[in-house]
Parts: C-alpha cells; sequence; structure tokens
C-alpha cells in the first residue's frame, strides 16, 4: 500500500526547521497540482536552493529528506496574486518541471517512484488542510502558523485550529465464494468495495453496515477489522473491514452513487491496476487467500 516504504520512515512530528539548499521543496498551484520534474520514471522536486523566498514551512521528513512548502498564500493575497504564472515561468519553462494532480501521480509513478509518491500524497492532505484554513471561523481574522506544533492560530480571539482527519470505512463484503464489487459512477473507473465517511455519533462498525445498505441494500454481519491506511488524496485515515452478507445478498444498487455492484467470484476478481490502496490489498487477500478473509490476518 502507499504507505509501505520500508525500509524508508516518515516521520510527521512538527519542528521549525529552516530549509537547507538540500530540501525538498514542495510547491502546488491554486487546483491542487503539484510542481514535479520526471527521471527514470522518477518523481524529482524542487531543492531549498530553487527557493527565491523564505516564505516556506516545513511539513515532514523521510529518513533523513526533508520536506517544505511553499506556502505563500498564508497572507495577502494580493501580494501573492501572481504565484502560479510565476512558478510556471521560472520552474516550468527553464528547468522542466510540470504539475500533475494527486491522481496523475497516482497513475503515472507509483511503479518506481513510492517514496516520492507517498510524500506527494501527504503533503497534499497537509496543503489542503493549510489552504482551507487561512482565516479564523470565529472571527474572520488571518491565522497564523504556530511554532510549538502543526497548528494554526488566531492571534486576535486565540483559536486554534488542528490538521482534519477524516474517518472513512472499506468493506469487502463477503457471500460464500464470491466479493462485492462496485465501480462508482464519478471518478476512478477500476472496480473497488463500498466505501464511506463516518457520520457524526457513528462508531466504525455501523457506518459499515449503513453504507453497505445504502449502496448496494445488502445487509451485513460478523464485521471484522482488517487493516488502516493514510490516505491523503482525500484527507483520509481509511479502515478496512471484512463482513458477510445476511440472507440472499440481493443488490438493489444506488444507481446516484454506483454505475455497477455485482457478487464476484474470487477467481473472477479483477485488480487494479497498482498496489497503492487499501481497497486493491482487500480484493486480493480475497482472491488468493482461502481462509476467511480479516479472521486471521494482520
Amino acid at each position: 500500500m502507499i504507505q509501505d516504504i520500508y525500509p524508508s520512515r516518515l516521520n510527521n512530528e512538527y519542528k521549525d526547521y529552516a530549509i537547507k539548499d538540500e530540501d525538498n521543496l514542495l510547491v502546488f498551484d491554486k487546483d491542487g497540482r503539484i510542481l514535479v520534474t520526471e527521471s527514470d520514471g522518477k518523481i524529482g522536486y524542487l531543492k531549498g536552493s530553487d527557493a527565491n523566498e523564505k516564505n516556506v514551512i516545513y511539513f515532514f521528513s523521510i529518513d533523513d529528506n526533508k520536506f517544505f512548502l511553499l506556502d505563500d498564500f498564508r497572507k495577502n493575497s494580493e501580494e501573492n496574486g501572481n504565484k502560479d504564472s510565476l512558478i510556471q515561468e521560472h520552474y516550468v519553462r527553464d528547468k522542466q518541471f510540470a504539475f500533475y494532480t494527486i491522481r496523475e501521480i497516482r497513475d503515472k509513478f507509483s511503479g518506481n517512484s513510492m517514496v516520492e509518491v507517498f510524500a506527494a500524497f501527504t503533503a497534499f492532505h497537509l496543503w489542503r488542510w493549510y489552504v482551507d484554513n487561512r482565516f479564523c471561523g470565529k472571527c474572520g481574522s488571518f491565522l497564523e502558523h504556530g511554532d510549538k506544533e502543526r497548528s494554526l492560530i488566531c492571534t486576535k480571539c486565540g483559536n486554534v485550529i488542528y490538521p482534519r482527519i477524516n474517518p472513512a470505512v472499506i468493506v469487502g463484503v463477503t457471500k460464500g465464494d464470491s466479493l462485492l464489487l462496485t465501480r462508482y459512477r464519478k471518478g476512478y473507473a477500476h472496480n473497488a468495495l463500498v466505501a464511506g465517511f463516518t457520520e457524526i455519533g457513528e462508531t466504525l462498525e455501523e457506518t459499515v453496515a449503513r453504507e453497505v445498505m445504502e449502496e448496494t441494500g445488502v445487509r451485513v454481519k460478523n464485521i471484522r477489522y482488517y487493516k488502516s491506511q493514510p490516505w491523503g488524496m482525500a484527507q483520509d485515515i481509511l479502515v478496512g473491514f471484512f463482513c458477510e452478507a445476511q440472507g440472499d445478498g440481493e443488490i438493489h444498487m444506488d444507481e446516484n452513487e454506483l454505475k455497477y455492484a455485482e457478487w464476484v467470484r474470487r477467481e473472477d476478481i479483477e485488480l487494479q491496476p497498482n498496489n497503492l490502496s487499501l481497497t486493491n490489498e482487500m480484493m486480493k487477500v480475497f482472491k488468493y487467500d482461502n481462509s476467511e478473509p480479516g479472521s486471521d490476518l494482520s
């Protein structure tokens, strides 16, 4: 999965580091596309030596490699209004860099550049939080970076905001030798499992039962935890469960959400084109492991 970067290791502890020439500089445009270059199928990022201003913030480290964000959206949008065009002119034209969406990063580089892809996903999660929280929700003032922890602080009213993580479930519903596969009506085009966000006041197990019922009309039993995964593309922590269909498992698909929902025998399961997602790992576990999924797996 995307976080499986061993022997490399993520260190997401916040530190008030100053950027150095050898550090990685992450640049996003207003649409959330990240600026990268390509060498032998691998991602390359700008370096600290490319920064022509000090408006950067430390994000995280992977092993000894530090990653910083070009943070010129925090204050004075007028002063930084031409950010994207300046970056395009200086970096894209002269240094052969290009902007990619996170989905394009996933599709293009996942085979050869796992550490860098994981860095992009994790960076996007933090970038999205920063750009969504420029102003205080209580008094409307500009928010400042906290200097002791990963936080945004309103110096006017004292409001403190921490990074948001959305809990969501991925559900492998089984019926004998078959797995319930779905495909979304919009967005990702490959096979998927039932998925959805946890609502306020709801346990993860209750989310599993509700989402399966809402999307496919199938009631479930024997809900069992499998594994979790950070998924920066949607600012999620994904929590995987296996469960069994209750009764005959007749499908009544939500056509607003899905374009496909079928029981598929394990030997006929078509996997996703890469191994980044918890969804694909769960489909693979069911396809190739004849034991009861989730009952004795780590």
